[in-house]
């Protein structure tokens, strides 16, 4: 009994660290990404493109996972985000979008 009491709780825990990676996500980390793989071929700032939608439209562009998508269409000339990248742009651009009140410094 212990055993398989101890494997359910493993595969418990192992299952939320999965789970949670998103909540370690960092709108300054998401920031420097932009900076560095979007701004030049977007042709605009962070600001400006986090701008583009309201926070609930993110966030809907995000739980139907078309982030990327959505910003090949305003940045066509830029390669497509890395998979692990996506959390952290993502909260960046929610974190300042149109209706946060927050500037970012970019």
């Amino acid at each position: 009994m212990s055993k398989k009491l101890t494997a359910l709780l493993f595969a418990c825990a192992l299952g939320l660290a999965f789970v949670s990676t998103a909540a370690f996500a960092d709108a300054a980390k998401g920031q420097k990404l932009y900076l560095k793989f979007l701004k030049g071929s977007c042709g605009m700032d962070g600001g400006t493109m986090a701008t583009k939608h309201t926070q609930a439209e993110w966030k809907a562009i995000q739980d139907e996972g078309k982030l990327v998508e959505k910003l090949q269409e305003y940045c066509p000339n830029a390669k497509p985000l890395k998979d692990n990248f996506v959390p952290d742009v993502y909260d960046f651009l929610h974190n300042y979008a149109s209706d946060s009140g927050n500037v970012p410094s970019c």
